[in-house]
């Protein structure tokens, strides 16, 4: 309600005993009438005369024979002073909600403030209530709290009820607030200070009353914010929304609140990040598994991965990249060390998920060449391009990532050993001298080799390899544990099928690209030993190929750590295949 002191020092005077000063004078108006009609300085003049009069009264010991009387009297005038106090305050309240404002009003009443502090600049010697100073630029500093509290608490009071309703709300809320301080404010700069004398801070005490009033708000909404959105709300608002150079609708606006103290304080900062770090935890980890439930539903709709730019790609590894992202970013838009906490909560989750991903996946049905070669580019992707952005601060993926990747990359190749395994069994037998049965063999790896196309290097090449490596490994493991034994001529037209398929085995490799070249002579130089018409021969073959082949199941024999694979194969045993008997060849 609207302060109304003029009726309230009106009625006073016409019941004081000596208010017939204070009554309407030869120009018709009262004292009161005349702070009705906001003719502050004239009303305040007419006060400081009667004022004047009645001290001089005092002075010459007027009341000695009726002390009540200047009592009574100088009560009437301060209830008058009081009513102009109260109309300064009306103005005050009055001038950010009307749409037009008196510049004149707010000029006179500067004047009559400062008049004020010049009738009354110290406390009397004899304590007299009437002459003590009234303070009038203090009451109009807390006016202009009052003001800007009562426009602070009337932003958003459609939504304020429902605000712990959504983060929607609460945006809707602290938007409104915003548009407030942005009317008011630049109110305050374009009209209201110019109207008043330079020795008032209006600019300063509107700002720093706006300040308060909306820390106040604020610290009311963070007591009712509820779950990680509204929490996020309320902290990006504080942040960034209220200190942006364009608060105020123009650029390079910001509002300059370094003598202030913090829109919010410290303590209760922090404790909204650490509220918000808990709900931010729990909604990650729901995220992910969200994730797992949407590969999920693709491994039930067999729903093979997409190629992109040439390899296999998988909806997860977007969806992990875009949920790192968008959390991180937007806790880096409120502190860097709540980015950091972020960045660390993000990598937490995720080296849970990615075993938990993994041993959901390889349980399916959905398991293939397609889905294992796009979750190792997955993997790839996610070392590789977070620990780019990222550097030093979640390396605890490296571990769960390499572990994954090894394990699709072991049953990627499972896949094609049980696919090419009945048929090995074809090999040096007496039919395989006939027939070209190591043609499905390479049948088989040409295809698996067109998805290894579509696998990121150098993992693509490092499996190759791998395939090379247990082709060679398994077609001489036939060999050397033949089902059936040859002699004779059929021992030399086996050595001789042995280099045919040894030179279809180099030939398709090299041409899908491997460069396992060191394998080349490994079916040759047992074709040989196969071959050899004179067993005194033999020992040396088997030198060249014990110097030759350390341990084929390494994909590099050059590794100085490799264990001697061929040595552990008897000599005498190595020399029986010269003989066509049966070899003990370990197991690998």
């Amino acid at each position: 309600m609207p302060e109304e002191p003029s009726r309230v020092t009106d009625g006073v005077s016409r019941e004081a005993s000596t208010g017939e000063d204070l009554e309407p004078q030869a120009e018709g108006k009262s004292v009161a009438d005349l702070i009705t009609e906001r003719q502050l300085l004239e009303a305040f003049e007419r006060l400081r005369r009667l004022e004047t009069k009645l001290v001089e009264e005092k002075a010459s010991r007027t009341f000695e024979q009726d002390p009540t009387a200047y009592a009574r009297r100088a009560m009437d005038l301060c209830l008058h002073y009081d009513g102009l106090a109260a109309e300064i305050s009306a103005i005050v309240r009055e001038t950010l909600g009307s749409d037009s404002m008196d510049s004149a009003t707010l000029a006179e009443l500067a004047h009559v403030v400062r008049a004020e502090e010049e009738a009354h600049p110290a406390l009397p010697d004899d304590g007299d209530f009437l002459t003590t100073p009234r303070h009038w630029r203090q009451h109009w500093e807390d006016a202009v709290r009052r003001s800007a509290q009562e426009r602070v608490q009337k932003a958003g009071a459609g939504v304020t009820s429902r605000a712990a309703e959504g983060a929607s709300d609460l945006a809707q809320l602290l938007a409104e607030l915003k548009g407030v301080l942005r009317h008011d404010l630049n109110k305050v700069r374009l009209e209201v200070q110019p109207a008043y004398d330079t020795d008032f801070p209006v600019w300063e005490i509107y700002l720093s009353a706006f300040h308060s009033a909306v820390a106040q708000r604020l610290q009311e909404l963070a007591r009712d914010a509820r779950g990680c959105e509204q929490l996020y709300v309320l902290l990006y608002w504080a942040a960034n929304v209220y200190g942006s150079p364009d608060l105020l609708g123009a650029p390079n606006q910001a509002l300059h609140t370094e003598p202030l103290p913090p829109l919010l304080e410290p303590a209760l900062w922090a404790q909204l990040e650490s509220d918000y770090i808990s709900f931010l935890e729990t909604k990650i980890t729901s995220c992910f598994d969200s994730i797992l439930e949407l590969e999920q539903n693709h491994w039930l709709d067999a729903e093979d991965p997409e190629v992109l730019q040439g390899l296999y790609r998988a909806s997860v590894s977007i969806d992990v990249h875009m949920l790192v992202a968008q959390h991180v970013k937007a806790a880096g838009a409120i502190s860097a060390e709540l980015e950091a906490t972020t960045l660390q909560i993000c990598a937490r989750a995720l080296s849970l998920f990615v075993p938990r991903f993994e041993k959901a996946f390889l349980e399916s049905e959905a398991v293939n060449e397609c889905y294992l070669g796009a979750y190792i580019n997955t993997c790839v992707e996610l070392r590789t391009s977070l620990l780019a952005r990222f550097p030093g601060t979640i390396k605890e993926l490296e571990k769960p990532l390499a572990a994954a990747t090894r394990s699709f990359q072991k049953h990627l190749l499972q896949i094609l050993q049980h696919a090419m395994q009945p048929l090995f069994k074809v090999l040096y037998t007496k039919s395989w001298l006939t027939q070209d049965t190591l043609q499905p063999v390479m049948d088989k790896v040409v295809d698996f080799a067109h998805h290894l196309k579509h696998v990121t290097l150098p993992l693509s090449q490092e499996t190759l390899h791998e395939v090379h490596r247990v082709v060679v490994r398994e077609y001489l493991g036939q060999v050397l544990r033949p089902h059936e034994r040859f002699r004779g001529q059929q021992r030399v037209n086996a050595a001789h099928k042995m280099s045919q398929d040894a030179q279809a085995i180099s030939s398709t490799f090299q041409g899908l690209g491997s460069e396992a070249s060191w394998l080349d002579r490994a079916i040759p130089c047992v074709a040989e030993i196969l071959g050899e018409t004179y067993k005194d021969y033999i020992p040396r073959h088997l030198e060249t190929l014990i110097r030759s082949y350390p341990d084929i199941r390494f994909a590099d024999a050059s590794s100085p750590s490799v264990t001697t694979y061929w040595q552990s194969w008897r000599c005498a045993d190595l020399a029986a295949v010269g003989t066509g008997a049966s070899c003990n060849v370990p197991r690998t």
